[in-house]
């Protein structure tokens, strides 16, 4: 079945459009402070389509992802009682209470951590308003992991070039219902468990 492949294709497609930068930065500024989609999503694709750019859809990834950042911040910050009920809802209050954990053993190097992994960045910004983290380290733990993550992705695309973009289209759908399998696996396993 082509389902992933047909994805990628239009993936591809909306990473060559004119307003793509846009939508990259607005990606970018909203996953950082309440959204769950990462915007590697569509930087991997963009910077496929247009190695030539890479570095500058690395760079306005990083601004808006920062940026959000800030206003995750700030939302910890300010609105702190209003959106914990919405970890709850949406499952993240475990991981609030772990990453507060963290800040106390790790402070700066948690923003660092979180904004190169895979961790939900989110969760980080808000936690380091709700604690008051000094807001100068956390804009730089910030700059330092959001963009050591973005150029990273964005130079292995653009070095992959039409190469990678080929292979990745050719074995698009057995990657991607191996991810299905995978997933449906480890969700067996928990609640198995």
């Amino acid at each position: 079945m082509k389902f992933f492949s047909s994805l990628y294709a239009r993936a591809m497609h909306w990473a060559r459009h004119p307003k793509a930068p846009w939508y990259l930065g607005g990606l970018s500024f909203a996953e950082s402070s309440f959204f769950p989609v990462p915007p590697d999503v569509m930087l991997a694709p963009m910077s496929l389509a247009r190695p030539d750019k890479a570095w500058f859809f690395a760079l306005i990834t990083t601004l808006a992802s920062v940026a959000g950042g800030v206003a995750g911040y700030f939302i910890g910050l300010w609105a702190f009682d209003f959106i914990e009920p919405l970890l709850h809802d949406f499952g993240y209050h475990e991981k609030y209470l772990q990453v507060r954990d963290w800040f106390d053993a790790w402070g700066f190097w948690a923003i660092f951590v979180a904004g190169f992994s895979p961790i939900p960045y989110k969760v980080f910004t808000i936690t380091a308003g709700v604690i008051s983290m000094s807001f100068v380290p956390f804009v730089l733990a910030s700059l330092i992991g959001r963009g050591g993550r973005f150029f990273l992705v964005a130079a292995l695309m653009a070095l992959g070039g039409k190469p990678m973009e080929d292979k990745l289209h050719k074995y698009m759908d057995l990657i991607g219902w191996s991810t299905v399998a995978v997933i449906f696996v480890v969700l067996l396993v928990v609640k198995m468990q």
